[in-house]
């Protein structure tokens, strides 16, 4: 019996982790869009064979720094570190070394983000193959300021997402979309004036992009939009005139996207007050 008893342990254990890394694998492909950042990109989008070897690069007044390599190779990548690790640079944006890492990072998005949501980022990043990538060291201009999210200050529980305008709240939160979607003032991101309001200038080789007003002004914002058509424009990256959204925008990533969670978030976004 003692045997029998160890044995389903050990499949209850196996199945527990599978799971674990079957959520890792959806946040961190899919609503985290880890990739968009992480893996180089060439003529086409991403290049597959290197993903998340380290990929853009960012000179900025404050900062000059390129993604990092977080495969798990242990002399380029992460795979030195600890889970530990691995979830204290999320929510705190500090290394293991004691380097708070640039706002480009948006750990300050991810403090509201599940113990579990952030178990299952660390399981899954277990499994990405080492690939040898030394990504150059960040220089830093001055000090880093990381912004948090109004109501996204603390780790969210399962029992507080049975709302869903409230779980498309932290959905939107953990897929940072007020990152590029709100404006940034002298003393960073307008989330209490200007969340949603859009205007930011992104520039690759796409040439340049503007992020959109999301808000609900049916002027300016997606106020006017049907909720299919506010779906269609995170997913496919057709806007509601049927142009394509240019990158950052990371629509191939929010495909993934399960279709209650897509509803959720649409739901939040409804909430958001309109800025014209």
């Amino acid at each position: 019996m003692t045997s029998v008893a160890a044995v389903a342990i050990t499949v209850s254990v196996a199945r527990a982790d599978s799971d674990l890394v079957k959520r890792g694998d959806y946040l961190v492909n899919g609503i985290l869009a880890c990739g968009n950042c992480h893996t180089p990109k060439g003529p086409n989008g991403d290049v597959v064979e290197k993903s998340f070897s380290g990929g853009g690069s960012w000179d900025e007044p404050p900062f000059k720094v390129s993604a990092a390599n977080i495969t798990q190779d242990k002399e380029t990548g992460i795979g030195n570190w600890t889970d530990a690790d691995i979830k204290k640079l999320m929510r705190t944006g500090e290394t293991p070394k004691g380097v708070h890492i640039a706002m480009v990072m948006p750990t300050g998005f991810y403090h509201i983000m599940t113990e579990h949501d952030l178990d299952a980022v660390a399981a899954y990043l277990r499994t990405i193959a080492p690939i040898h990538n030394e990504v150059p060291d960040p220089i830093y201009k001055m000090p880093q300021v990381e912004n948090v999210l109004p109501g996204g200050e603390k780790p969210f529980t399962e029992s507080m997402m049975t709302d869903s305008a409230k779980k498309g709240f932290y959905l939107a939160t953990i897929a940072h979309c007020m990152a590029c979607h709100t404006p940034v003032g002298p003393r960073g991101r307008e989330f209490t004036t200007k969340l949603g309001a859009g205007g930011s200038e992104f520039r690759g080789p796409w040439g340049v992009s503007v992020s959109r007003n999301i808000t609900q002004s049916k002027t300016n914002g997606i106020g006017g939009w049907t909720d299919a058509e506010i779906k269609r424009a995170i997913t496919q990256g057709i806007s509601r005139d049927g142009s394509r959204l240019k990158p950052p925008m990371g629509f191939h990533y929010y495909a993934m996207i399960a279709p209650d969670d897509l509803d959720a978030v649409v739901a939040y976004l409804r909430t958001v007050t309109a800025q014209d």
